[in-house]
């Protein structure tokens, strides 16, 4: 990767990792399915009104837009939603680099290189070893719903690379508008009337602006950034980005939710930050460093009679 679009995947992260702590002021806020339909619709207004279908077949728009929006979102805000703090959700939900690299192996037949194998482990061991640090004494079923979460981006992000959108705005713009409704039919089923119609009366201005960073910056800038990596670069590149998330999360957490960062956690970033190192800055990828090539020296001019096997 270039080192424009790895500024851009870093961007990304930092904006999906601070997205955990406007979240967790959102679930304060709306019931948690009522919620993610918001931020889907918010999302998904354009689509009616400006922005045209992206030139991809029906049903890859319906099978991302129900994979990412239905399912994936739907879980993760469940998952915090029963007791999963925005810190360690923003960190076991990268386990979907993982998956990602899994279903891409199944699906596209991409074969990850050795080193960047390696600098998946050892990102990965950086996340286990922050989740060990905060402790899974939580509610093993939220613990539970953020994993299934992660298998759902995972796939979500395969299934973009395998649409290839050419246009990423108008792709993210319409998988958006497939979840709201879907959303809000479980939220009414399963939360209930009472409690949406509740939560919409006694909107506040935090319930407001989570919604507009969730949906506008989060999903549309972020997941359209996202898209249009996945479309320039293999799967394996760029999902391993997505392990900068918890540092971000984890960070932020802490500095606005309060929520501790410990030594052991600092050093499991460390290691996330290593192994994305390793793993895409890899000597000869496009990403890595220019190595200048060695300045070869001029012969030495030998004088004819000091030659041998020849006469003075």
């Amino acid at each position: 990767m270039s080192p424009r679009h790895i500024a851009l995947a870093v961007l990304v992260a930092a904006v999906w990792g601070l997205n955990f702590v406007l979240i967790h002021i959102g679930l304060e806020n709306f019931p948690p399915l009522l919620f993610c339909a918001l931020r889907f619709a918010v999302v998904a207004l354009p689509a009616v009104f400006v922005v045209g279908r992206p030139a991809v077949a029906g049903r890859w728009i319906l099978g991302v837009g129900f994979v990412l929006g239905v399912v994936k979102f739907g879980l993760l805000f469940l998952g915090m939603h029963a007791g999963m703090p925005a810190g360690l959700s923003s960190l076991v939900l990268q386990s979907q680099a993982v998956f990602t690299v899994l279903f891409a192996a199944a699906m596209l037949g991409e074969r990850p290189a050795r080193r960047r194998i390696i600098g998946l482990a050892i990102a990965f061991g950086g996340i286990a070893l922050a989740a060990v640090d905060h402790g899974l004494g939580g509610p093993v079923g939220a613990f539970a719903l953020v994993v299934a979460s992660a298998v759902a981006w995972g796939l979500a992000n395969v299934l973009t690379r395998k649409a290839s959108p050419p246009d990423a705005l108008r792709w993210m713009v319409w998988v958006s508008a497939v979840p709201p409704l879907p959303l809000l039919a479980l939220s009414l089923l399963v939360e209930g009337p009472a409690a949406d119609l509740a939560a919409l009366r006694g909107i506040t201005a935090a319930g407001i602006g989570a919604i507009a960073y969730v949906g506008l910056v989060s999903t549309l800038f972020g997941f359209v950034a996202w898209s249009y990596l996945l479309r320039s670069y293999d799967a394996t590149a760029v999902a391993p980005y997505s392990l900068l998330v918890p540092v971000f999360g984890m960070s932020s957490a802490w500095l606005l939710l309060g929520e501790p960062v410990s030594l052991t956690a600092g050093c499991a970033a460390l290691l996330v930050v290593a192994g994305i190192g390793l793993t895409a800055l890899r000597p000869g990828s496009p990403g890595a460093p220019r190595r200048l090539p060695r300045r070869r020296r001029p012969p030495v001019a030998v004088p004819v009679a000091a030659r041998p096997g020849r006469p003075g």
